[in-house]
């Protein structure tokens, strides 16, 4: 299945964006509208941070294990997904760049590298829901960044 991208603009460094999403448990701040139940363990944030999240998409609910498996400060997050009892297998990638300008692009990358037969039946409904979510991801993330910046500058 190819993958999908989606991205956004914000006022915030590279460095306070990479410092914010470093942390998992800020993730259930911008992804729970349809990531719930989250539940964590491993460290709070860098390699080997875990969260496992129920995920309601496209009507169905599934149990995902998140695991951050790279970082490279302040540039990129890799975390490996698995879901659907392990038939589903996928790499999540933020990468921040910055601006011209000034501030940062923030892309994430759904990208499987195993998915259920109904997945890639479906290859175009399912990837235009993962990109509807993420780019609701994007929105609420730019928020949070926002809300965190000032607070942690206050």
């Amino acid at each position: 299945m190819k993958s999908v991208t989606v991205s956004i603009d914000v006022p915030q460094t590279p460095e306070q964006v990479y410092d914010f999403l470093d942390v998992m448990a800020h993730h259930e701040r911008f992804t729970n509208h349809y990531l719930t139940d989250w539940r964590y363990s491993g460290p709070g944030r860098g390699i080997g941070s875990c969260a496992m999240v129920t995920a309601a998409l496209g009507g169905t609910k599934t149990d995902v294990t998140i695991e951050v498996v790279e970082a490279e400060a302040p540039r990129r997050i890799v975390e490996r997904n698995v879901s659907a009892a392990g038939r589903r297998l996928a790499n999540g990638v933020y990468t921040i760049e910055p601006l011209a300008a000034g501030g940062s692009r923030v892309s994430f990358t759904y990208t499987w590298t195993r998915a259920p037969l109904a997945d890639r039946l479906l290859a175009p409904a399912v990837r235009a829901t993962v990109r509807r979510a993420n780019r609701t991801v994007m929105r609420r993330l730019a928020a949070e960044l926002a809300r965190h910046v000032s607070a942690a500058g206050a």
